[in-house]
């Protein structure tokens, strides 16, 4: 008996083609939007912190109150600190867009992926409730000028003399000489005495000591 062994010819799996120019250009345009944002911020960070003219133009002002001129170091400072908020936001977003376009040319559903993300975001906020609360009223004292570093406040907790501050936490030598970490979000009510007229109380007046009794003649 003759027998013949038929061999059916294997196929492979059909895999979906992957876009390598389409990752290669969705990495190549996030780089590019980093660098070019990274170049304005740096650029405004620079002339802000050089105390530039162009916010006093007379259509510019609304926003005075916001970037009225400091001193040298409390506008350096300041000017650090927003354009380190303008990276850090920036370089997320364009971070999340690059690997979602990255992701998405080659072939990979990132509809479970956003899920999963949006679900670990809303778990991670509820856990960090306060630490985003420090970190967003560190912003707004920085943006509104509320104080900043050598000057002396007073809050419910301590009257003393700021020496750093961050989006976070602002550190205060009271006067005793006693270092205070103060979390941005704790501070309800804040009193900045070197920014108004604070004039500290007069010292009551000496008491004059009570002269002896003088002696009578003859005694």
């Amino acid at each position: 008996m003759y027998s013949t062994l038929t061999v059916e010819p294997i196929t492979p799996q059909e895999i979906s083609a992957i876009n390598l120019p389409g990752v290669l250009i969705s990495i190549g345009i996030g780089v590019a939007v980093w660098l070019v944002a990274s170049f304005i911020i740096s650029g405004i960070t620079k002339r802000v912190a050089e105390g530039s003219t162009f916010f006093k133009k007379r259509h510019f002002r609304w926003v005075t109150p916001a970037l009225r001129a400091l001193d040298h170091e409390r506008r350096v400072q300041r000017a650090n600190t927003v354009g380190a908020l303008l990276r850090s936001v920036v370089g997320v977003l364009v971070a999340a867009l690059t690997i979602m376009y990255v992701l998405k040319n080659l072939n990979v559903d990132i509809a479970p992926l956003l899920t999963s993300v949006g679900i670990l975001g809303i778990a991670i906020g509820f856990g960090a409730q306060q630490l985003i609360r420090d970190f967003l009223a560190g912003i707004f004292i920085t943006l509104e000028d509320q104080y900043g570093i050598g000057d002396v406040i007073e809050t419910s907790e301590v009257v003393g003399t700021v020496e750093s501050m961050n989006l976070r936490i602002t550190r205060v030598r009271a006067e005793d000489g006693t270092i205070w970490y103060l979390r941005n979000g704790e501070i309800l009510r804040v009193g900045n005495r070197s920014q108004g007229t604070y004039a500290p109380p007069a010292a009551p007046p000496a008491e004059e000591p009570e002269s002896a009794p003088q002696q009578k003649a003859g005694e």
